[in-house]
């Protein structure tokens, strides 16, 4: 694809941009994000909306800052602060919160979990730390080992760098202030 002047590269092309400087494989991103390179493959080949988790992880590994990172359409919806802009990933979406920059250590976000659905594909997990607190719903997350159920105005803050992953086994959309601290 032809960029005209100007024009802000992909995710995807950022991506291939940055683990070919490197003189990585999909295979070597892999093993350093944690990743399946099924995941990475969509992502560069711009199929697959990637979490935020998998975003943290590619800018510690290739060495880019977030905004490097940031697709085009979350950019422009931080710069206009629309809160309507949201990025759908399997069963939940989420709208950044807060003006990414590469001085900034805290990404705030607003999430929402569909009703009754269980945790898809990879578990999550990137540097630094996550603050989790229920606005409307529940959700049942899983860190390591440990379960946690969590009811609306309850909270969990925990090391992100172990694998996480969140479900709603209920029958309401879940609504979620998510805080990630990276390094």
């Amino acid at each position: 694809m032809v960029r005209k002047k100007g024009e802000k590269a992909s995710l995807g092309q950022r991506m291939k941009a940055g683990r070919e400087k490197l003189g990585m494989s999909i295979a070597d991103l892999a093993l350093e994000t944690g990743y399946l390179p099924e995941i990475l493959k969509g992502v560069e080949e711009e199929r697959t909306v990637p979490p935020v988790s998998l975003i943290l992880q590619l800018s510690r590994v290739l060495k880019l800052n977030m905004d490097e990172l940031e697709t085009e359409e979350e950019t422009q919806a931080t710069k206009r602060r629309s809160r309507s802009h949201k990025k759908r990933v399997d069963a939940y979406a989420y709208t950044p919160l807060s003006k990414p920059g590469p001085d900034k250590h805290l990404r705030g976000y607003l999430v929402t979990i569909d009703a009754q659905t269980e945790h898809k594909g990879v578990e999550y997990h990137h540097e630094g730390e996550e603050f989790v607190f229920v606005l409307k719903g529940g959700i049942t997350i899983q860190v390591g080992e440990n379960v946690s159920h969590l009811a609306k105005g309850k909270s969990l803050h925990f090391n992100s760098a172990l694998h996480h992953k969140l479900s709603n086994p209920h029958p309401e959309v879940a609504e979620l202030l998510v805080v990630v601290y990276v390094p």
